[in-house]
């Protein structure tokens, strides 16, 4: 049995901040756990390549919710992140940190250090911004962000000037002091490539002789002495291994995977564990409890004029920007496909914005369930609006399937089960129309495709959204953080309630879910994580 001053299970867009961090000053010693493998992938390094990783099943868990309710009884295809790096390897890149208010709501929720002065330092620290360093940017931090401006597609200025014509203001960084507005989207890229965690953190970190990676090495349980974690389970190339931690043990398995190997260790609702036949070592009935993510919907439009799919659907074009890719790092595939959008009201007027828009100059209309042919779009020229309500109201649960740790955990999402969710996202669809309406949108769109003009009441609206939206990647909230320990899972500091040397550190911590896409917050809280484990170790 190996020993370590800390074990860190999951190597994604938390763990390796937490790796790197706690193994900086050489002080410590690191395990790192990774059930899945190496990230050196073309599909991963290339931006638009992430069309194919998001369905690829050796770089992705692949899970798939259970029926939900309010859609139609539709079952979700959720791509999670199995290599280094996690969903930060796979995702659509879009770097968005969340409302001010988002954090100052976390911290009036009973967790001090959590508000929005407080974060802002981590968020600095941990970013390199291609603008350079300002009141809120940071410019010296591992994770590097790319404004694509020069490579966007034309179209994004169109969508622009469209979004600003229907009432909506520009806004040219959703990072900085406010997030209402349009404007063009920044990526976790750098020189045509992705910039996943495990090539920011571990990139540098993997060298040091204080850290050790296991990839393939999937976590089954947490080792328990008494209510003290003191190590982790894990099986490897047929075998089961045990590597110890003299000091903690850190989950960042995500959402999904956290609670389930909470779960798995006896760390849960004691009546759910003994249903499924596993031994109860300490009662949190929350954890798995509370899920949150975002839900959203595509509006579909033929074009007037050309747009990406008129570059990448014949093989020529294929041939013309793979080429151009490889010899330049430049062009369409050098980027994310979400290239423009904002953060708007609704017409109920809301303190704050409460939709996130999304500008693709691209479409495909016939991609099988769960996937996005991103190099094969649409043979005619076509691009997407889309949306997401940023503050949902709907909390699902994830639960264990069995007791045996390969089999996938049971995901249900209760999407739209509340009317204050039904009621967005029939609003966030009039904002849609509304921008597609305006003069300069007007101007390139040749028909709707999807939904069609046939669905105009709100009525059609929704019983169109609970029959084609699906989740946007961001689910949050199962080991939730809060005062409460009846109601909550880790406290402000992330320890685990009941259980001593151990702690959560990903996105299953949230309270709430953010204001917008959920990696530059994942990420916050490694750092942030960090640095409260090795100041409760005294260490700097």
């Amino acid at each position: 049995m190996i020993e370590y001053d800390f074990v860190v299970v999951g190597a994604g867009s938390a763990g390796a901040v937490l790796a790197d961090r706690l193994s900086e000053s050489g002080k410590h010693t690191v395990c790192l756990l990774e059930a899945g493998g190496s990230d050196l992938n073309f599909w991963i390094w290339m931006p638009i390549g992430y069309g194919k990783a998001f369905y690829s099943a050796p770089i992705n868990w692949k899970y798939t919710t259970e029926p939900d309710p309010e859609l139609n009884n539709r079952s979700g295809y959720w791509p999670r992140g199995k290599v280094l790096g996690g969903s930060s390897s796979i995702n659509a890149m879009v770097y968005i940190r969340g409302q001010h208010a988002d954090f100052n709501d976390w911290e009036a929720e009973g967790n001090p250090g959590w508000g929005f002065a407080d974060l802002l330092p981590y968020f600095k620290k941990m970013e390199t911004n291609d603008q350079g360093e300002s009141d809120y940017r940071g410019g010296s931090g591992p994770q590097y962000v790319s404004t694509m401006k020069r490579d966007l597609h034309p179209l994004c200025d169109v969508f622009l000037k469209g979004a600003q014509e229907a009432g909506y203001t520009y806004n040219s960084d959703f990072n900085g002091p406010d997030q209402e507005g349009v404007g063009l989207y920044q990526n976790t890229a750098k020189d045509g490539f992705r910039m996943s965690t495990a090539r920011a953190y571990l990139g540098r970190a993997r060298k040091r002789s204080n850290l050790h990676i296991e990839t393939k090495a999937h976590a089954s349980r947490i080792i328990l002495d008494g209510q003290k974690a003191v190590g982790v389970a894990y099986r490897q190339g047929g075998s089961e291994k045990t590597v110890t931690a003299r000091k903690e043990v850190v989950v960042s398995a995500g959402a999904v995977n956290s609670p389930q190997l909470l779960m798995l260790s006896g760390i849960g609702d004691g009546a759910e564990l003994q249903a499924s036949g596993i031994d109860v070592a300490v009662h949190r009935q929350a954890v798995g409890k509370n899920l949150q993510d975002h839900l959203g919907v595509d509006y579909l439009y033929r074009s007037k004029v050309p747009t990406l799919n008129t570059q990448l659907h014949p093989w020529w074009g294929k041939l013309y920007q793979g080429i151009r890719y490889v010899l330049t790092r430049r062009g369409p595939l050098s980027l994310g496909v979400n290239q423009a959008g904002g953060f708007v009201k609704t017409d109920t007027s809301p303190s704050r914005p409460n939709v996130q828009l999304y500008f693709s100059p691209v479409s495909y209309t016939k991609a099988p369930a769960g996937q996005r042919p991103l190099m094969n779009p649409d043979p005619f020229p076509g691009f997407l609006l889309g949306m997401q309500p940023t503050r949902p109201t709907s909390r699902g649960h994830i639960a264990l399937r069995s007791s045996d740790p390969t089999a996938s955990p049971l995901i249900h999402p209760n999407s739209l089960s509340t009317a204050h969710d039904r009621n967005e996202m029939v609003e966030a669809c009039k904002i849609l129309r509304k921008i597609a309406e305006s003069p300069a949108m007007r101007a390139v769109i040749d028909e709707e495709i999807a939904p069609g003009p046939s669905v105009q009441s709100e009525d059609d609206m929704l019983q169109d959204a609970r029959a084609r939206c699906s989740t946007v990647f961001h689910p949050v909230s199962t080991c939730r953080m809060g005062p409460n320990p009846e109601e909550n899972v880790v406290d402000a500091r992330l320890r685990v309630y009941g259980v001593d040397g151990l702690r959560v550190a990903d996105t299953s911590i949230f309270p709430t879910v953010t204001s917008g896409n959920t990696n530059a917050p994942a990420i916050m809280v490694g750092e942030k994580a960090a640095a409260m484990i090795l100041e409760d170790h005294k260490t700097a």
